[in-house]
């Protein structure tokens, strides 16, 4: 279980239910969105453990029984309701685990508290099942769904829902957070965070993965070398690229991040707010043999080559378009 000052960001959020809490005015069903990472789980586990919490504040205290068993996963009060498909959620699952639950008395809590993750899955029928459990409600169940979709639920559980959208976190609250939780260098931080974009999940997990660090690597060396690379050169660095495929979109992402780091560099001959500050030499040296009209054109051409490969273009002949377009400007 979490509690509200180890969550990082959605200082309105937590506003927002720290007030509901204090005013007594708890809603019966909220829906956190949210892409995945962005802390909708803490979100839901604070308030579910605080609003359990026998000391009654508008923060959990962490040591009454309630607490120790939110925090150890064992509070019978809060549950998570369960996919026994991984594709959906069915009108069983709804049923057998909230619909009928929640007629029952909570243990010995004030609410009886339900978490549905990947909420989105929820099958219409489904929907339809928590819909009559949501328009009457008992006094003490509270519902959370959590999903990367909201626009996924019918207006009718939209309509009666406090929905809490979840937005970016800033970058210098991630940066410090892998710099001083994580000890994280602040070059890694940098290229973590400017990333993430405002995802404190996925800043983590790119900062502890030797998956993206590889990754980095390769494209790194890549745009270092690319003016000196004959043409089979590129022909061997295509075959290398079609090993990252499955992550290409955050290959390409690292290109697009060097050369805006290029571009910004070229015009302000500022390190600070750089990227890849550690490869300032690279940078500076590319600087001052690209033009800004080849630079627009290489960053464009990267842009392209996602869509194409979103659009399941043949993926040789989209990265070797995309490389000699590089190496030309």
């Amino acid at each position: 279980m979490s509690d509200f000052k180890d969550i990082l960001g959605h200082e309105e959020i937590i506003s927002h239910l720290q007030n509901a809490i204090h005013l007594k005015k708890i809603s019966h069903a909220y829906i956190l969105d949210g892409e995945e990472g962005t802390g909708k789980n803490l979100l839901a586990a604070a308030f579910a453990q605080t609003l359990q919490c026998e000391n009654g504040e508008t923060s959990p205290c962490g040591t009454c029984r309630s607490c120790k068993q939110a925090i150890s996963g064992n509070q019978p009060d809060i549950i998570y309701v369960e996919h026994r498909n991984a594709g959906s959620i069915g009108v069983e699952d709804i049923r057998e685990q909230l619909c009928g639950d929640i007629q029952i008395r909570p243990y010995r809590s004030p609410y009886k508290i339900y978490i549905i993750d990947e909420a989105e899955k929820m099958t219409i029928q489904a929907q339809n099942a928590l819909l009559k459990t949501i328009e009457e409600p008992p006094s003490y169940g509270v519902i959370f769904l959590l999903t990367t979709n909201s626009e996924a639920f019918l207006p009718t559980i939209l309509s009666r829902c406090v929905t809490l959208k979840l937005r970016p976190v800033k970058d210098n609250l991630i940066r410090k957070y892998l710099m001083e939780e994580l000890r994280i260098p602040d070059y890694q931080a940098d290229l973590c965070t400017a990333f993430a974009r405002g995802n404190v999940g996925k800043a983590r997990k790119l900062a502890t993965s030797e998956h993206f660090g590889e990754l980095k690597d390769h494209a790194v060396h890549l745009v270092r070398h690319m003016n000196d690379m004959e043409l089979w050169e590129i022909t061997e660095a295509i075959r290398k690229v079609a090993d990252y495929k499955a992550d290409i979109n955050d290959y390409l992402d690292l290109l697009v991040f060097w050369y805006r780091d290029v571009l910004l560099f070229k015009a302000t001959r500022q390190v600070d707010g750089l990227v890849f500050s550690e490869e300032i030499n690279y940078i500076s040296f590319q600087a001052s043999r690209i033009s800004y009209e080849g630079l627009g054109q290489i960053i464009e051409a990267l842009e392209k080559a996602k869509v194409r490969l979103k659009a399941n273009v043949n993926f040789e002949l989209v990265m070797e378009l995309l490389l000699l377009t590089i190496k030309e400007n």
